[in-house]
């Protein structure tokens, strides 16, 4: 269902080319690859949270008949390589020196023969360690008595990352001093874990005899991976090659380098081989980057009526043992500057404090969101909890409070700039796909049959509406070590009219290949099975920053248009060469140039890439071939949006939840390929009743990891999840080549609010905090609810 017309033509539903090898099992991943003579690394980490080393005996390891190589953390540091620098400019050790900060953390490396012998070896690495006092809880990691945990910077005497804030605090307390009416609510986001399918891995190579390095890896941002190994390893960029095969998901956990891939490159340095180390399963639950973790204390408030004047936040960032987050380092938390979400406030003030935790580093943005989807749940389950308060229908107050189309661009109280979208049609969709009003005289008989029988499940109707702000391109926000946020793309037409893009995103299953093939065949007219799309090679594709952020589609593609149309424009110039008229006398029609008004003289773009590679005598100044390129650095994110309405049945008897029916209306811009969008939205989807009901990292008072495999990390299945309902309104971006916005994560950062929503209007409850397990449920029935942050479920 749409708000406006269909796609342009040329874009559409196509299956996706990826595929037909990774549903056959043809794919190529990291562990897939095997190279001549090549090693394997396991890691030693530490079983403590916090220690001090007091030494680290190898020899019985280094005397294994098989093990070829043994790394630490002084082995390391001799070579100026003992510390890998974060996006927020921060540095994270890469095998620990002093002392471990977090249960799981990297002491030493393994190089062995095999992968059995490497993990064998381990057994034999002795480390004393001192124990030292740990901080789990963020709450308290400020307390003048709590211990120090990156006492090895200079004059640190604290716990404390950075203070943040966004928007007139002055302007704020006066809009809550006026008000007739001020929600309060407190909330936690507790820690969560991309857990994409496949772990983290590399096999890397310094080839001894020229000197040049190659990592095949699982690297979302090859290119910045390549921009660490230099700047760690003194290694100039023009000898590092990285290449990522498939990626078995990524969801932001991939965005990083972690430190068992620059383990494995020295250990290829020091064995002369090439080194392959994966990860297993707690490893990469431990110690790769986690999401989330933020205590939010927010405050809303309206006139009697329910309209909305202003929004206060304070929030704690629980940022681990390193602030490794991968956030633009000019704004630490910036991204929760949209906390504002999707209404018409006069006002609004949010502060941002983050600590350092004995836990593991990290804040990645799953799904690479930045920081939104905390912002989203926040302003969402507020806008539940004025509408309890006020004894207001919920979706009632966000349509009077929602901004209207007219209202375009946008500038929020934050600083913001929200490039388009028609909220109120988007809500409206929704709620008549959901048939709203029919759902809240289902919920008010199924209470009465409760009520009356002490038996069956109660009915809850959850609302949320989120606007995401994706596409990290700005040119006012800088990102990695001061790189810029532009990326690339080289299109090059063959002499038969085919062509090859290479692109500087990187696909973990989104469908890259297919996509950006379509752009082209939309610009160009050429067939899309002759496109061939190159990706995650750093030696073949312009320099970029990767995929996150949902960038790919608002930056890579916007690259992708913008060389399709200098290809168009430089076949132009060949075309009035061949039809020896004046380019101004030109038109173009998909896939061919004609003369103006005369629709029987024209080329086609597959006769004008033949002719462009001949001895065709071109004007002065004209080069031959078509091939171009773009570098392209967008002026603003791009703003979608979506409105979602969520159905549960919640048994209070034992506090199970089915969630019955989810619908879900995305205004995404342009829709590229709608099987792909819908794709994403179906993974997003599933992933927020993952976070609203299930999962859920967390630990006890000495620190330990207590969710280190999937029988204590819970993850959603398809036995959890409804069959989605989709629908969509369609605005486009103003400043998007083609309108598109990005889609990638929106589900994310929508559906969570909408659960927790639904189940809390099911049992009456004005709030308690995700997960929403039975465990929680029954005792928020009970006026008890957990700790979902310390509590063991």
């Amino acid at each position: 269902m749409t708000a406006v017309a269909p796609n342009p033509a040329g874009l559409g539903r196509m299956p996706r080319r990826e595929d037909a090898r990774l549903v056959r099992g043809r794919g190529r991943f990291v562990d897939d690859i095997v190279l001549p003579g090549m090693l394997h690394g396991a890691v030693l980490r530490s079983p403590h949270a916090h220690a001090r080393i007091v030494s680290v005996d190898t020899s019985a390891a280094e005397s294994h008949p098989k093990v070829r190589a043994v790394l630490t953390g002084a082995d390391l540091e001799a070579r100026g390589m003992a510390w890998i620098p974060t996006p927020s400019h921060d540095v994270a050790a890469v095998l620990a020196t002093d002392k471990v900060r977090y249960q799981g953390q990297e002491v030493a490396f393994v190089v062995a023969e095999d992968r059995y012998a490497a993990r064998d070896a381990l057994a034999l690495i002795e480390v004393e360690y001192e124990d030292l006092p740990v901080v789990t809880d963020a709450r308290t990691a400020l307390d003048p008595d709590t211990p120090v945990i990156r006492d090895e910077m200079p004059g640190r005497t604290d716990n404390h990352v950075f203070d943040w804030e966004s928007g007139d605090e002055a302007a704020t307390d006066a809009v809550f001093a006026a008000a007739d009416h001020v929600s309060r609510c407190e909330l936690i986001y507790p820690r969560v874990h991309p857990a994409p399918l496949e772990t983290c891995g590399v096999v890397a190579h310094l080839d001894p005899l020229d000197g040049r390095v190659t990592v095949h890896c699982t690297a979302q941002a090859p290119h910045t991976h390549r921009v660490l190994y230099s700047r760690i390893t003194g290694i100039a960029e023009s000898r590092i090659r990285v290449i990522a095969p498939d990626i078995g998901g990524g969801f932001g956990n991939k965005v990083a380098m972690y430190p068992g891939y620059l383990c494995a490159l020295v250990g290829s340095m020091v064995t002369g081989a090439p080194v392959k180390w994966v990860e297993d399963r707690s490893e990469n639950l431990m110690a790769t980057s986690f999401a989330r973790d933020f205590h939010m204390a927010g405050e809303i408030a309206s006139t009697r009526d329910g309209r909305i004047r202003g929004v206060r936040v304070t929030v704690l960032a629980d940022h681990g043992a390193f602030n490794a987050t991968s956030q633009p380092s000019r704004f630490p938390a910036g991204f929760f500057g949209v906390f504002t979400g999707s209404y018409d406030l006069e006002a609004a003030h949010c502060r941002v404090t983050g600590v350092y935790t004995n836990k593991a580093p990290g804040g990645v943005a799953y799904a690479c969101s930045f920081r939104i989807t905390e912002a989203s749940y926040l302003v969402e389950r507020l806008v539940d909890v004025l509408a309890h308060d006020l004894g207001l229908d919920p979706a009632a107050l966000r349509m009077a409070n929602l901004l209207r189309p007219d209202q375009f661009p946008h500038a929020t109280p934050t600083g913001w700039e929200y490039d388009s979208g028609d909220y109120p049609a988007t809500l409206r969709l929704a709620l008549d796909m959901a048939g709203y009003e029919q759902l809240r005289r289902e919920q008010v008989e199924s209470r009465a049959a409760y009520e009356r029988t002490g038996q069956g499940t109660l009915t809850g109707v959850g609302i949320s509406f989120f606007t995401e702000a994706v596409g990290a391109g700005p040119r006012r926000m800088m990102d990695i070590m001061g790189l810029g946020m532009a990326d690339g793309a080289d299109l090059r037409v063959h002499p038969s009219g085919g062509a090859q893009l290479a692109v500087s995103c990187m696909s973990q299953g989104q469908g890259h290949e297919t996509t950006f093939a379509q752009i082209v065949a939309h610009e160009l007219g050429i067939p899309y099975d002759e496109i061939v799309v190159v990706q995650g090679d750093t030696d073949r594709t312009p320099f970029g920053m990767g995929t996150y952020g949902s960038r790919s589609t608002p930056v890579s593609g916007a690259a992708t248009v913008m060389a399709a149309r200098k290809v168009r424009d430089r076949a132009r110039l060949v075309a009035a060469a061949m039809l020896e008229v004046a380019a101004d006398d030109l038109e173009w029609v998909p896939g061919r140039w004609q003369v103006r008004g005369v629709p029987t003289s024209g080329v086609s773009l597959r006769e004008i890439a033949a002719a462009a590679h001949s001895d065709l005598d071109l004007p002065d100044g004209v080069e031959g071939h078509l091939d171009a390129s773009c570098v392209y650095n967008p002026p603003n994110l791009t703003y979608p949006c979506g409105a979602y309405v969520c159905v549960v049945d919640v048994d209070p008897a034992i506090g199970t939840v089915d969630v019955r029916r989810f619908v879900a209306v995305d205004d995404c811009g342009v829709r590229i390929n709608p099987t792909i969008v819908e794709g994403q939205i179906h993974g997003g989807l599933a992933d927020g009743i993952g976070m609203a009901l299930m999962e859920l990292v967390t630990f006890d008072d000495a620190g330990n990891h207590l969710a280190a495999s999937f029988m204590d990390y819970l993850l959603p299945t398809s036995m959890e999840c409804p069959s989605w309902e989709l629908g969509e309104t369609v605005t486009p971006s103003p400043h998007h080549p083609i309108g598109a916005k990005g889609v990638g994560e929106s589900a994310t950062v929508g559906s969570p609010a909408a659960v927790v929503n639904a189940v809390l209007n099911a049992i009456g409850v004005r709030h308690a905090d995700m997960p929403l397990t039975p465990a929680q449920v029954w005792c928020a029935l009970q006026g008890t609810p957990l700790r979902t942050d310390r509590a063991i479920q």
